[in-house]
Parts: structure tokens; C-alpha cells; sequence
């Protein structure tokens, strides 16, 4: 399918991409949402907590699996925001609070990264063992948007009930995203991303010592540094380009079969021009690629109490749903 139109026109302050992306995550606020939470038991003996919220209504028979990006976890208001306005429109919603990222130290030593699709595999799972849907309906942001491009595009068998997938502001290829990251433009963001996950990797170091030391922590500078140190070796991977070749969707993206959006803006701060797979959407039928001038990262801001990538969200799940 090739690149869709898109029709997202925001007010004036919001055509800047840095604008749009700080915005909703500073002074954002999703209320009247009313999230239940439950952990479940992974194969490896570690856990994953879901917090879950309902249809407004009258119970539904529809669900939507929605992933957060790198250091965010299911009360972020860009999950907040659409799982409400899903709930509104009479679905159900399940954020993904990915390993490590529900406030509580996990039982293994490895966490999460944008390739852990055997994760999102056992979530599926999950709801398919102990719920009654007639349909899944699968939403990453950012670092989740990668993961679930990977779940469905890697060759598994895909359940029938599993009907679409969107994948929002998706660094589908993440040595290109890290290459963006790393320039002058991205010093606030980087510098953050390397707080937060230091921080993380020091919880982990008091419960894992023989594992990781102070020192090595202290040595990392960049975000490379630190996939280096602790993302690809936790994971399984030689490095962190290892990493990075391995786990980055774009690669997949020809082998999906079920209808998918892909989300991104072209101002997009975190996205080089190789997370833009345009010849990818071109050859395959079931991937549709929406690229607007304008959004930022995870940003899409709309004078409404609902954002753009929530309305096309929710707008390609009802289309597909047959």
C-alpha cells in the first residue's frame, strides 16, 4: 500500500516538533480513567503487570493491547489518552506495563528492549487462555510501536482473533533512531533517557551484584554505552549494533499479513529517514504508512480532549475489525 494521505493539520505552536512532543508530556492531563491492575507469570518465572480498563458501556468483545515507549509504563497519557478514548467507544484496554517498568524491580536480571516479542506473545496468550474476545487489536508507541511491527511481522502464526495492528512514532529501524537521537538537536531527550536509565540499571545492580557494577554504570555516557553494557548482554545479544540489527522491524515489515498503520511524523525528532519505511508499505497490501508533516514524537496534539493518533487509532481498528 502506498503512503497514505494524511489529514492531520494542528494549530499553529504544534507544526514545531519539539513543541509537540514535550507538550502532552508535561501539561497533558487524561482523567476519569479507572485502570485495575494484574500480574501475570511469564514462562521464565519473572512477571509482567497489566493495567487493565473497560468499556464505558456494557461488556465488550473487543480489546486492544496498547505498549509504551523506552521508560514509560501504562499511566502515561499517551496510554491513558487512548485507552479512555477506546473505552468510550465501547472496547476494552490493556496497557503493558513492559519488565521493569511497573515500579517494581523484576525477578530476573534482563528487563525489556524494543525486541521482546515473545513478551507480548505470552500477553496474547494470556488473554486468550482466560478471556472471551472476539477480537485483539494490538497498539505500540515508539519503542512499542517496534515491538509489535516485530511480533507480527517475524513469521509466527498470528491467532485469527488478533484483526490489526498500529504502530505510532515506530523507530523501525533503531541504529538509524539512535543516529537521530545522538545529534545536538536531541541533547534534552538523550540526557534523560540516560538518567532514567541509570537509575534503573542501579536497582538492578543492588539486587544483581555480580552482574553489573557501580563503575560500569558510572562509565556509560550514551545510550549506546548503556545498550552496550546492559541491554544487548541481558538480552542475549553479542552488542548493542547486535541489538539493534536483530530487533529493528523494518526488516520485517514485508512478512505482515494482517492490516497494519504505521504512524509517523515527519518532524519526528528520534526518527532518521531510514524509521520510514515507505518502500516497505509500498510492496506490502497490509501496511499502511501515514506520515504528516507535523506531530512530533508520540505528540499529535488536537484542540479536542482527544489527540490525532488516537482518533486514526481507534478510526483503522473499527475498519478492520472484520
Amino acid at each position: 500500500m502506498p503512503v497514505i494521505k494524511s489529514h492531520y493539520n494542528p494549530p499553529f505552536l504544534f507544526r514545531n516538533g519539539h513543541f509537540s512532543t514535550i507538550y502532552p508530556n508535561l501539561l497533558r492531563k487524561v482523567k476519569g480513567l479507572k485502570q485495575k491492575r494484574e500480574r501475570i507469570t511469564l514462562e521464565d518465572g519473572d512477571f509482567i503487570d497489566l493495567d487493565w480498563s473497560f468499556a464505558a458501556k456494557q461488556k465488550s468483545k473487543k480489546v486492544v493491547i496498547i505498549i509504551h515507549g523506552l521508560e514509560g509504563n501504562g499511566q502515561r497519557q499517551y496510554i491513558t489518552g487512548l485507552a479512555k478514548h477506546l473505552n468510550t467507544n465501547d472496547w476494552d484496554a490493556v496497557a503493558v506495563n513492559l519488565r521493569n517498568c511497573s515500579g517494581e524491580v523484576n525477578l530476573l536480571y534482563r528487563s525489556y528492549n524494543a525486541g521482546v516479542s515473545e513478551d507480548l506473545e505470552e500477553i496474547i496468550n494470556h488473554i486468550l487462555d482466560k478471556c472471551s474476545y472476539d477480537s485483539i487489536s494490538l497498539c505500540g508507541f515508539s519503542l512499542g510501536g517496534n515491538i509489535v511491527l516485530k511480533y507480527l511481522g517475524e513469521g509466527r502464526k498470528i491467532p485469527s482473533i488478533i484483526r490489526s495492528g498500529v504502530a505510532i512514532s515506530a523507530p523501525c529501524d533503531l541504529y538509524d533512531s539512535l543516529l537521530e537521537i545522538n545529534k545536538p538537536k536531541n541533547f534534552i531527550y538523550e540526557q534523560r533517557f540516560i538518567k532514567h536509565l541509570k537509575a534503573k540499571l542501579h536497582e538492578r545492580q543492588v539486587v544483581f551484584p555480580d552482574e553489573i557494577s557501580i563503575a560500569d554504570i558510572k562509565a556509560c555516557k550514551s545510550l549506546i554505552d548503556i545498550d552496550n553494557l546492559y541491554t544487548s548482554k541481558a538480552h542475549g545479544y553479542t552488542d548493542a549494533l547486535d541489538y539493534y540489527t536483530k530487533c529493528s522491524s523494518k526488516q520485517f515489515l514485508k512478512n505482515i499479513t494482517i492490516p497494519t498503520l504505521i504512524l509517523s511524523a515527519k518532524n519526528d525528532s528520534f526518527l532518521g529517514p531510514k524509521c520510514y519505511p515507505i518502500d516497505e508499505a509500498t510492496i506490502n497490501t497490509r501496511v499502511f504508512l501515514e506520515i504528516p508533516d507535523y506531530g512530533g514524537h508520540v505528540g499529535f496534539y488536537t484542540n479536542e480532549s482527544v489527540y490525532y493518533n488516537e482518533k486514526r487509532t481507534l478510526e483503522f481498528f473499527v475498519k478492520h475489525l472484520e
